[in-house]
């Protein structure tokens, strides 16, 4: 603060700068400053020294000091890399600021346009690890005291503005304000140069200022000509973000921040705010900064029931226009939950005010997200050249549920500045194009995990940020499109979506080649003859011959002998689904009939694409051949242990004893469900089943065309019809459950509960219980195939604690014939510890939930302390803002605390663990996130598909007179389309496991939370209810750790069978 007696003009003005918290008063000191040391705004670099020279007062001695640093960075050459060039930066949001700091440390002249007069946006940004310390470096704490200094780091949009506006005035980049960019003015002679169309009415010296590098920062709505921009389309996602004013009251502080909590991972948060408020969210996050900020997304339908929207509209632009939304009720939306997510801990919330004057809530469409196809152009007329850049959300619109906006914006700026470093430097245009497409390419991919770690590092050479860096990714030639030379039109660069319908050259075969293939794979079988695509597979006979090919030991010739067709045929199409991932597009009744020829090609080129790399040869194939997918076998196991325990508490198994094997809780059966599947009957369907049943969604009971099938539990559906009973969202693999009362089909956060209580070791239906590793090896083939085997094995009554693995004889027999070497992980578990608590500290020993409040043991003190000397050595002498623990937390630390010894360190701990806490709940946020967007990306892909194979199967099953060629063609065309389905689909199995993983650690974060409450507290302090909620709370630990420890071996024994795959294919 500035001393009370300095009379200096020049020390208050400066001092009104550094504390100023509006845009016009930022300028108006910081004019009084130049005029008071008699300088002109916007000089330059040189400006930054006279300002410095002349204003020796100490409060600016720090903020020197850390300018001076960075600008004494080699890279910049004393600020003189960038002399000789002149910049035009438009727009002064953060990315466009950041850009025109780094050209102006290099030396460049920078002037910067910006159509707002004001900054009001109070939308709080998720800050990188690189972020706070770049800002740090550049004076942010002097600007902004409160810098990060909460639970979680972030900034306002407008603090961010605001302090980087101040550091590029002290640089001597010139800015306008209320001046828009329209366009380029080409030079219109030889001598001239390149100058800007502004509007509405510029200064004469900036209507007539040439430059040479023209960097635009003005938003995902202005890109300019001559770059073309690729939308990359999801499910319709509606975001809602909503500004209450922050008072900064003692109860406001110790209200907790929310980093995010998603519906994918915890849909019983959102199920109670459902019941509660009668809002459907999908994800939810609350930052504390200038206010209290709030971002969720809204589902369409909710909005709709709450009067929020008036009218359901299909254009987005129209849906969520002004004249659709009802402000009021979009507040009472915002404001409820809010309130609820804080559990009204906020007390009366009052919205912020917007740039208008009104509250600032609003909705917005994030269905469509826009990427520029290049970073950067050149274009050049009568010999003057122009380098165009892109940074912000003009190159990439973030998606904001990962927090990627503000930290890839920056890296943009800094890739931009160094091309035009190069530029400066006289490197060939297309040299410097070439360079900046490989950053480009780096640019989506960036994260904090796989960037350098020693932030301390960044600077503006790539090398410094980026690893295993490649600067020449990108050849010269092929970015000579970006380089134009306007002597005609200028040249558009061609869009990548180049695909004419003609089918890549080997990619899925032709129908001969695909005929080809089977007569190889089904050579030899006695009473196999492939002759074509459609009789020759009839009796079933080809298809287990194929089936045993891929696969020996799943079916024998000799167990098929006495059996019909049909049921032949069924139990190839349920062994190739369960143990080769290959799904059925049609039913064992088509095959049989010959009636669908178009989808047993279809489903023979599944096979096809699969398995068409593996050399012909008597032997096993590896599970993880090219084209399978282990992660839809895992998903296929989990659903059907998830049905099969839905059976056993329904008690409608029944039947004769089997032999069976019994484990602990935690590991589950590979044997297949007991539940009668349709798509297996026991007798010959009759033939309205077959004209009917086939083609026939079995939800709607529309027409279904081979790219719009998806198969479950036997049946066929449309994608768009298989939803959850109750609340109508997609079900996902591996994510949902059929309840055998009602036969509907539920998420399993609403599938239907038996009448008894939950299962403690269960968990519930929202975790069930995983498949272990040891699943995925298949049994060899049985007497007479589970589809002819009516009775179910009854539970033993004497052990009702205990899970089953009831094991059929094909299954018993594979078992029985594995050639393993001994793994003690193999061999039956041994008993448990006599207690629960001990086997629940043996689990939390390997649980990497383990950073949260220590259990009390005499090392851990001593590891916290050392925690804590280590977090206190690397922060900077910086006062942080105190937040509030819960109840349990709290006492857990105090008692700590008291026995340590060191009462005094508790306020360090406190905000240490709170911190980690923090972190690790924001990776699972984002994670969970980024799966969601990809999934919404797979099902508007699968959609066009879908929409695709639809007019290619009308035109293949017309009884047009098309020439034999042109079938040929569609059909060709269909099957890539096959292809694409079956890839994409694999890739949303593979994000169903990781979903899988975010669910189990968030699940054991909660137990580990509440175990440790109950540990620390006294043992003769403890009632009875409290031994009782601290035992079921460890069987329900053990259980998530069992689980994961399962998903996590299944993982590594994937990743290994892939290796050892991918090194015989090598070989």
């Amino acid at each position: 603060m500035a001393s009370p007696t300095s009379t200096n003009p020049a020390h208050t003005h400066f001092e009104s700068f550094l504390q100023a918290q509006l845009c016009q008063d930022v300028l108006s000191s910081f004019q009084g400053l130049c005029g008071t040391l008699g300088l002109e705004p916007g000089g330059g670099l040189p400006q930054y020294h006279k300002i410095k020279a002349q204003l020796n007062y100490w409060s600016a001695k720090s903020l020197w000091a850390k300018l001076d640093k960075r600008a004494g960075q080699p890279v910049y050459q004393q600020g003189r890399a960038c002399t000789n060039i002149k910049c035009l930066v438009v727009g002064a949001g953060p990315c466009g600021l950041r850009a025109a700091v780094e050209l102006a440390l290099l030396g460049a002249r920078v002037v910067l346009v910006e159509k707002r007069t004001k900054f009001s946006r109070h939308n709080v940004l998720h800050l990188w690890p690189f972020t706070i310390h770049d800002l740090r470096a550049l004076g942010a704490k002097k600007f902004y005291g409160r810098f990060c200094t909460g639970t979680l780091d972030h900034i306002s949009i407008r603090q961010l503005q605001l302090l980087l506006l101040k550091v590029a005035l002290l640089l001597g980049v010139e800015i306008h304000w209320g001046v828009t960019f329209t366009g380029l003015q080409p030079p219109p002679r030889k001598g001239s140069g390149w100058r800007a169309q502004l509007q509405p009415n510029p200064p004469a010296q900036l209507a007539s200022y040439e430059f040479d590098v023209l960097i635009s920062a003005a938003g995902g709505k202005f890109v300019p000509e001559g770059f073309t921009v690729r939308e990359m389309r999801g499910k319709l996602a509606i975001g809602v973000t909503a500004n209450f004013v922050n008072r900064r009251t003692v109860e406001e502080t110790q209200v907790p921040e929310i980093s995010g909590v998603a519906r994918i991972y915890n849909q019983s948060f959102f199920q109670s705010l459902l019941k509660a408020t009668g809002i459907d969210l999908e994800n939810i996050v609350y930052y504390k900064d200038d206010t209290h900020y709030f971002v969720m997304t809204a589902k369409k339908q909710c909005l709709l029931r709450l009067g929020v929207l008036r009218q359901d509209w299909q254009e987005t632009d129209r849906l969520l226009g002004s004249a659709n939304v009802v402000p009021e009720a979009l507040q009472r939306f915002a404001r409820a939950a809010a309130d609820f997510a804080t559990n009204g801990k906020l007390g009366k919330l009052e919205f912020a005010k917007d740039a208008h004057g009104r509250p600032d809530v609003s909705a917005f469409d994030f269905t469509s997200m826009m990427r520029a196809e290049s970073s950067a152009r050149v274009q050049e007329k009568h010999g003057s050249r122009l380098l165009l850049g892109l940074v912000g959300d003009c190159l990439v619109e973030p998606f904001w549920p990962l927090g990627t906006g503000v930290a890839r914006g920056f890296l943009a700026a800094f890739d931009a500045a160094w091309m035009v470093k190069q530029w400066a430097e006289g490197t060939g245009p297309l040299e410097v194009l070439a360079e900046r497409e490989s950053l480009y390419q780096l640019l989506s991919q960036t994260s904090p995990e796989n960037m350098h770690r020693n932030v301390a590092q960044y600077g503006l050479d790539p090398a410094t940020r980026y690893p295993n860096l490649n600067l020449r990714a990108v050849t010269p030639n092929q970015v000579q499109d970006l380089y134009d030379v306007v002597t005609k039109e200028p040249v558009r660069k061609k869009s990548d979506k180049t695909d004419t319908g003609k089918p890549a050259t080997g990619s899925v075969g032709t129908q001969e080649e695909l005929l080809r293939w089977c007569q190889e794979q089904t050579a030899g079988y006695p009473g196999v003859h492939v002759t074509d695509l459609s009789s020759s597979w009839v009796d079933g006979l080809a298809l287990c011959a194929l089936v045993h090919q891929l696969r020996p030991g799943l079916l024998e010739h000799s167990e098929l002998q006495g059996l019909g067709a049909l049921e032949v045929t069924a139990w190839a199409l349920k062994v190739a689904e369960h143990e080769l991932g290959i799904t059925p597009v049609l039913s064992a009744q088509a095959v049989v009939a010959g009636s669908d020829p178009l989808g047993l090609i279809a489903y023979l080129s599944h096979f096809h694409s699969a398995f068409k790399s593996m050399p012909h040869s008597p032997g096993p194939v590896s599970q993880a051949s090219p084209g399978t997918s282990s992660a839809v076998l895992f998903l296929g196991k989990l659903q059907r242990t998830l049905q099969r325990s839905r059976v056993k508490e329904n008690g409608e198994d029944a039947g004769g004893k089997k032999q069976r094997l019994e484990v602990e809780a935690g590991t589950l059966s590979t044997e297949e469900p007991p539940v009668p599947e349709p798509s297996v009957p026991l007798t010959p369907p009759s033939q309205h089943q077959e004209a009917g049943d086939r083609d026939l969604c079995a939800l709607c009971g529309e027409h279904l065309y081979i790219l719009e099938r998806l198969c479950a539990n036997g049946r066929f559906f449309h994608r768009s019809c298989f939803r959850c009973h109750t609340c109508e969202a997609t079900l996902w693999p591996g994510g949902y459950g059929q309840h055998p009362g009602d036969g509907h089909f539920y998420c399993l956060q609403h599938l239907p509960q038996p009448g008894h209580k939950e299962d403690s070791s269960n968990g519930g239906p929202e975790s069930p219980d995983l498949p272990t590793p040891g699943e995925n090896s298949t049994p060899s083939g049985p007497s007479t195939p589970p589809a002819l085997q009516e009775a179910s094995p009854v539970p033993s009554p004497s052990q009702p604690t205990r899970q089953l693995i009831r094991l059929s004889s094909l299954e018993r027999q594979r078992l029985s014939s594995l050639n393993l070497t001994p793994d003690p992980a193999m061999e039956p578990p041994p008993k448990p510890p006599r207690s629960w608590s001990a086997l629940a500290r043996q689990a939390l020993e390997g649980s990497f939930a383990g950073w949260g409040v220590p259990v009390q043991r005499p090392p851990v003190p001593v590891a916290m302390e050392e925690e804590e000397e280590e977090s206190s050595s690397s922060s900077e002498e910086e006062e942080e803002e105190d937040v509030a623990l819960d109840s349990d937390m709290e006492q857990a630390l105090l008692t700590l605390a008291k026995n340590s010894g060191t009462m005094k360190k508790y306020p360090t701990w406190r905000r240490t663990l709170l911190r980690h806490a923090k972190e690790e709940e924001m990776k699972r946020f984002c994670k969970a996130q980024a799966i969601q967007r990809r999934q919404n990306e797979i099902e508007a892909a699968l959609r066009e598909l879908e929409a695709e194979g639809v007019k290619l199967e009308l035109a293949l099953r017309s009884q047009s007179s098309s020439p034999e060629q042109q079938k040929e063609l569609w059909l060709e065309q269909l099957l890539q389309l096959v292809q694409k389905k079956n890839s994409l689909v694999a890739e949303e199995a593979e994000l169903m496991i990781t979903v899988q993983e975010l669910k189990l650690e968030e699940k054991q974060w909660h137990l580990d939370q509440k175990l440790r409450s109950y540990m620390n507290r006294e043992e003769a302090l403890k009632t009875a209810a409290d031994r009782q909620a601290e035992d079921q709370v460890l069987r329900k630990l053990v259980d998530v750790v069992n689980q994961r420890d399962a998903l996590i071996r299944f993982q590594e024994e994937r990743r290994l069978s892939e290796l050892a795959s991918g090194t015989g294919v090598q070989g």
